[in-house]
């Protein structure tokens, strides 16, 4: 069985801002640093195999820092990338209540699809291992959706720098 440790990145920049990050690099705040590290040092004496990360800037840099306490590299993926916002991309979150969502973003069926994707690619690249993985937000609550076979607002939002255990 493979452990799969489900981390959000650190907060960021845009995050304080309010801003919809989608699928944008985003940078750490200084908290969002310090978050990875007290992360890092919660997981110091947990046994890790492998350290997965969303390919987007935010999400390899907390991971870089948890992955660095146990000395080892990590692997980036596309599959582990937050939600595409389409047009809402960059905008100011609170002006988007009441807004009708544009045809660009990316649908619930292809985030659960992606989602279901990046548990195979676990389950096949790193049987019976222990596995942090670093998303985001939207991505993550697609994971555990898919997991647990249960509708995405079931599922309790993350904080920034949260982790929580899928046996897989």
């Amino acid at each position: 069985m493979t452990t799969l440790l489900l981390a959000r990145h650190g907060e960021t920049v845009d995050n304080v801002g309010q801003i919809m990050q989608g699928q944008t690099q985003g940078q750490l705040t200084a908290n969002g640093i310090a978050q990875a590290h007290a992360l890092a040092e919660q997981l110091a004496g947990t046994a890790i195999d492998a350290f997965v990360s969303s390919d987007l800037k935010r999400s390899v840099d907390t991971c870089a820092i948890i992955a660095e306490t146990h000395g080892k590299d990590i692997v980036t993926t596309p599959l582990l990338r937050e939600r595409d916002w389409g047009d809402f991309t960059g905008m100011f979150i609170p002006d988007l209540k009441d807004k009708e969502w544009p045809p660009n973003v990316e649908s619930m069926p292809r985030l659960k699809e992606r989602a279901r994707r990046f548990l195979a690619f676990i389950r096949q690249e790193f049987p019976d291992q222990t596995v942090l993985a670093v998303g985001h937000g939207i991505i993550n609550k697609a994971i555990q959706s898919v997991h647990y076979d249960k509708p995405m607002h079931e599922v309790p939002r993350m904080a920034n720098a949260e982790v929580r255990t899928l046996m897989l």
